[in-house]
């Protein structure tokens, strides 16, 4: 026969408490379930196991042999839920997240210093993790959250799987500084696409969903544009452009503000690229992931609200006839004599 691990337990609980009654109330069970698992035990045992008396139950011989071996079980079982609520408890406080560069600089460090304020013993880890990976990373188990870029497409993952809208980031132009487009009108003016149709070029890598949105753009401006150079990084972008050999799109919140560039924005309809917080369906043992998404989207409108306020302060020097203090430095100063020398693009 195979042995029931139930009924060895039940069993130490009758020996226990010394009647069928109380070793049901430890049970949660009806004494009427207990007894008959009694009779189901002695018919599978093929032997007696429990003597009732007017005083309660007691057990026979085997009954307390296998009794005996009951106590072992119950340890075990006490033992592995104890070692499941920690398990459980550690879970609840561990938060493993992957991120790409712009949104570890920008999104991420004050949403984690509020949840380091309401759980300082959260167990937080970080690593980066490329926008076109983060799906699969979650899928896997490898992480708890990551958060991801989506250009242009709304991303669309597994039922198992779910995205948190967290911001709409728009591509703004990144310009050498001394630009005819940046010198010759005041700073919060937007450009078209098509304005730029002349201009050469630096992109990120083809192959890239930043790439396509860039073409797609450029062909809905009704030009094709000339790429001379090909990144995987922003950075490397904002950085050739201010040699002043090219022009580039690039995301506000990846802005670096490098030397001998400034930026514009685009007129509506403008690309964006969407950033997603993506989790597990069931986040039920990561409690620490909807309330980071709560702080990430509490972090995400003063970003927004941060980018906004330029604009609306230029045109309330503009209401009163007072010329922005960027722009009256820029026109008094020139051309930035920190621009790096001028490179001869790739031909």
């Amino acid at each position: 026969m195979v042995t029931d691990p139930g009924q060895l337990r039940l069993l130490a609980l009758i020996e226990r408490h010394g009647s069928l009654t109380a070793a049901a109330r430890a049970l949660q069970l009806t004494p009427a379930a207990v007894t008959q698992q009694v009779v189901k035990a002695e018919r599978d045992w093929q032997v007696p196991l429990v003597v009732r008396g007017p005083r309660g139950a007691t057990l026979t011989a085997a009954g307390a042999l296998l009794a005996s071996h009951g106590r072992t079980v119950e340890e075990a079982s006490g033992k592995a839920e104890a070692e499941l609520a920690a398990l459980l408890g550690h879970l609840s406080l561990r938060l493993r997240i992957g991120t790409f560069q712009a949104a570890a600089l920008h999104l991420l460090p004050p949403a984690l210093t509020a949840l380091r304020h309401r759980h300082p013993d959260a167990d937080v880890s970080v690593v980066d993790v490329v926008s076109g990976r983060g799906v699969e990373e979650i899928g896997a188990g490898r992480l708890d959250m990551v958060i991801v870029a989506s250009w242009g497409m709304p991303l669309a993952p597994p039922p198992h799987i779910r995205a948190h809208s967290l911001l709409l980031d728009p591509m703004v132009v990144v310009l050498p500084d001394d630009h005819p487009l940046a010198t010759g009108q005041p700073a919060d003016t937007e450009l078209h696409l098509e304005q730029l149709r002349d201009e050469s070029w630096v992109s990120i890598l083809a192959g890239h969903a930043a790439r396509e949105q860039f073409h797609d753009a450029a062909r809905e401006a009704g030009f094709t544009p000339t790429v001379r150079f090909e990144t995987e990084s922003y950075d490397v972008a904002q950085a050739l452009v201010g040699t002043g050999s090219a022009v580039a799109l690039v995301s506000r919140l990846a802005l670096t503000r490098a030397p001998g560039t400034t930026h514009r924005e685009l007129a509506h309809p403008r690309p964006y690229r969407h950033l997603y917080a993506v989790t597990k369906t069931d986040a039920s043992l990561t409690p620490l992931a909807d309330m980071l998404i709560d702080l990430l989207r509490d972090v995400a409108r003063d970003i927004t609200a941060t980018w906004e306020a330029p604009r609306e302060k230029d045109n309330a020097h503009r209401t009163h006839g007072t010329e922005p203090a960027a722009e009256s430095r820029h026109r008094s100063n020139g051309r930035n004599p920190n621009n790096p020398l001028r490179l001869r693009p790739e031909q």
